[in-house]
């Protein structure tokens, strides 16, 4: 009688704290906040780096763009209406304006990439690749999330500071640097779909 396998899951971050947790930290966990959006929610707070994999063409273009809108305004300004602060203190002003503008052009390629997480904006790309790489952990045994050297209440701590942190980024910016394991969305679907690719691998071997 043939027995049916399952895919054993690892944990969603595994912890690598050797130390032991001081004080009490058994607090409940407190899930996200679940957004009405026009699109599907693909993790609530996202990594750093992972906004940048994701990050589209056409993030990159409109970012940099922006990066030199301002540097091109004060250089169109000179042109029309001098200065006359001389060649340093013009070269101050540009200094300035360009650094500005490249902080303001990274912060919406940032928020381009990070609202599509959030499902504010178009995201069937993001829920395709998103899916290939937990996937691909899964049938690896690998942690969904990476691994950490927090203990899972600092991993919760750290999670409710910077959930949907983009929505504020335009006030404070405010990035995700921990791997932890509470992204407002059921991990299940990445098992499933695991378990559907490992029988589809099996029936095509033992065929």
């Amino acid at each position: 009688m043939a027995t049916q396998t399952t895919t054993e899951r690892p944990p969603e971050v595994k912890s690598v704290t050797e130390y032991p947790e001081l004080g009490r930290t058994g607090r409940p966990y407190v899930p996200a906040r679940s957004l009405n959006t026009d699109y599907p929610l693909i993790d609530s707070d996202p990594h750093f780096t992972r906004v940048l994999r994701y990050a589209r063409a056409s993030d990159y273009y409109a970012g940099t763009a922006f990066s030199a809108l301002m540097p091109s305004v004060m250089l169109y300004w000179e042109r029309i209406s001098p200065s006359e602060v001389g060649r340093a203190g013009f070269s101050s002003i540009m200094r300035l304006s360009t650094g500005l503008g490249l902080i303001s052009g990274f912060y919406l390629f940032y928020s381009r990439s990070i609202n599509r997480f959030y499902g504010f904006s178009e995201n069937r790309r993001e829920i395709d690749l998103d899916m290939r790489e937990m996937t691909d952990r899964v049938k690896k045994g690998e942690p969904l999330y990476g691994v950490s050297t927090l203990t899972e209440y600092m991993q919760g701590a750290a999670s409710r500071q910077s959930r949907y942190a983009g929505t504020f980024m335009h006030v404070m910016p405010w990035f995700n640097f921990v791997n932890h394991s509470q992204h407002g969305v059921d991990t299940a679907k990445y098992y499933r779909n695991a378990e559907k690719e490992l029988e589809a691998e099996r029936s095509g071997v033992s065929a």
